[in-house]
């Protein structure tokens, strides 16, 4: 059985696509990939953090995004979409819509079944190759773990998990601070169900 051909697209025609559909696609060497939805303990927890440091950041220069804005990242050419992003001053953005970042600061991703591999292997592999990207977060969805890695130089990166609810993340690039109980209020992680 012969393989079907792999289509090869330009990252303008990815971009072109991809801001006609209302679905998130990331793009890989010539690639789309759909983005699978995400739980309610996901979205929660996302939601929370987007409050937590939104009202942190409210006479800050910097910004916080949820996981509709797209980042590029420029040494690689792949599209992603974090789950929150937060960049500071002088935002850049690949053109003129100003929905492809290049500059952020923090990135945290919230941890699943599906994605966690991804998001400590390839993913984080590739953010590390983001000049300006100085904070990694990892949120567990099925139990209270947050880890952290803050960048010391190119190759160097400090790694602390945290895992009471009491413990307090220190986001010292953006001065915010990121609470456990806060993060996960409202996540009711003695629920079964499988995530996706």
């Amino acid at each position: 059985m012969a393989l079907r051909p792999q289509v090869w697209l330009s990252p303008e025609a990815y971009l072109a696509i991809e801001r006609q559909f209302a679905c998130k696609s990331e793009y890989v060497a010539g690639e789309m990939f759909a983005m699978p939805g995400a739980s309610r303990r996901h979205n929660l927890i996302v939601a929370n953090v987007i409050r937590i440091l939104g009202n942190q950041l409210l006479a800050s220069p910097c910004n916080v995004y949820p996981s509709d804005m797209r980042l590029k990242i420029p040494r690689t050419g792949r599209y992603t979409y974090p789950d929150v992003v937060v960049a500071c001053a002088e935002e850049q953005f690949e053109d003129e819509h100003r929905d492809t970042l290049l500059n952020p600061v923090v990135i945290i991703e919230v941890l699943s079944d599906s994605t966690e591999a991804y998001d400590r292997g390839k993913k984080f592999e590739e953010y590390q190759r983001i000049e300006s990207l100085v904070e990694y977060v990892l949120i567990a969805q099925d139990h209270h773990s947050v880890e952290h890695y803050v960048r010391q130089d190119q190759r160097t990166w400090i790694y602390s998990v945290f895992q009471s609810l009491e413990d307090i993340v220190l986001l010292n690039t953006i001065e915010c601070q990121l609470v456990l109980q806060d993060v996960y209020a409202k996540v009711d992680l003695q629920l079964s169900t499988p995530q996706p």
